[in-house]
């Protein structure tokens, strides 16, 4: 697909949802409450230049200056620009859902029909899923005591799989998953980077229902599989860990955990296909909490119109 094809299907994209669903979310209370540069324009610029892997909101600026300014006349300044991005951060989670409904929407090729849509959600009570969590890094080892960045959502975490203390937010995923590609995700969430990651999934359970969850150790809870099965009809799957005391697991637990662990892998696969498209995971650029709203879930956005619009 042509880069004019792209920008043109983000910028439907964003007005679509803008009109119906985000709207609310950005609505000024002054007399400026209908900028000639508009905030479908701004998320546009701002989605379309993450897709076409530039990182920073400064080459996001300078690339649309430089390569289509008939389409953006009125492009602020970089400031400007910037200043308009933070005034909508609050949009960005629920843009970022929208735009998991669209690669939903595409890969179960749902239709308008009630019989199309009652299929998808049969399919989806019945998928395997995946969860899994993965650092948003403001400051890394040797500043990750003195950062002080957004403290209302991020704080000093530990991240076992990259053996790394680190400054900022746990972005939290559940996805389906589809034998021989990547998975699609379905709830994603921010925490504090010192968040423990079953706490976190505590929370998202109520929503999630039938068949099997797939997650690493950090999931282990005999209890809460036991109450998930009762409860839900959910089974909670993860590796066997090691009893107080103990060694060595047998040959049979040390097999089932490998299993396991090759079944979540894709969802660490997801995770690797987004940092390499957007660059998520670096965020010590991020100044505020309206900065971090904007960096993390725009990125995750853009991530998903492009799986959407590959798939």
């Amino acid at each position: 697909m042509d880069w004019q094809s792209t920008l043109i299907r983000v910028f439907v994209f964003v007005q679509d949802r803008f009109g119906s669903q985000l709207y609310a979310l950005a609505q000024r209370q002054s007399n400026n409450n209908q900028p000639t540069f508009t905030d479908e324009e701004v998320l546009t610029i701002y989605l379309f230049g993450l897709m076409q892997k530039r990182r920073t909101i400064r080459d996001i600026h300078t690339y649309a200056a430089d390569h289509f300014p008939d389409w953006f006349p009125e492009l602020p300044s970089y400031s400007g620009y910037v200043d308009r991005l933070n005034r909508i951060s609050d949009v960005f989670a629920s843009l970022s859902e929208t735009a998991i409904g669209e690669v939903i929407k595409v890969i179960k090729n749902i239709n308008p029909s009630n019989e199309a849509r009652n299929e998808a959600r049969n399919e989806a009570r019945n998928a395997m899923r995946l969860v899994d969590s993965f650092p948003i890094v403001m400051a890394g080892s040797k500043r990750s005591s003195q950062a002080r960045v957004a403290p209302d959502i991020a704080n000093k975490g530990y991240c076992s799989s990259k053996n790394l203390y680190f400054y900022g937010v746990k972005l939290h995923v559940v996805a389906f998953s589809r034998p021989g590609t990547l998975p699609v995700p379905e709830l994603a969430g921010l925490s504090p980077g010192s968040a423990n990651d079953l706490t976190v999934l505590r929370e998202a359970l109520p929503v999630v229902s039938g068949s099997e969850l797939v997650g690493d150790k950090a999931y282990v809870n005999r209890t809460l599989r036991t109450q998930m099965i009762k409860e839900q009809n959910l089974e909670i799957v993860t590796p066997i860990k090691k009893a107080k005391g103990q060694t060595r697991l047998s040959a049979a637990d040390r097999l089932y955990s490998e299993l396991v662990s090759r079944i979540r892998q894709p969802i660490e696969s997801l995770f690797s296909w987004i940092e390499e498209k957007t660059g998520i995971q670096a965020a010590s650029k991020v100044r505020s909490t309206r900065g971090l709203m904007v960096h993390v879930f725009g990125r995750f956005a853009a991530a998903m119109l492009l799986l959407a619009f590959n798939s």
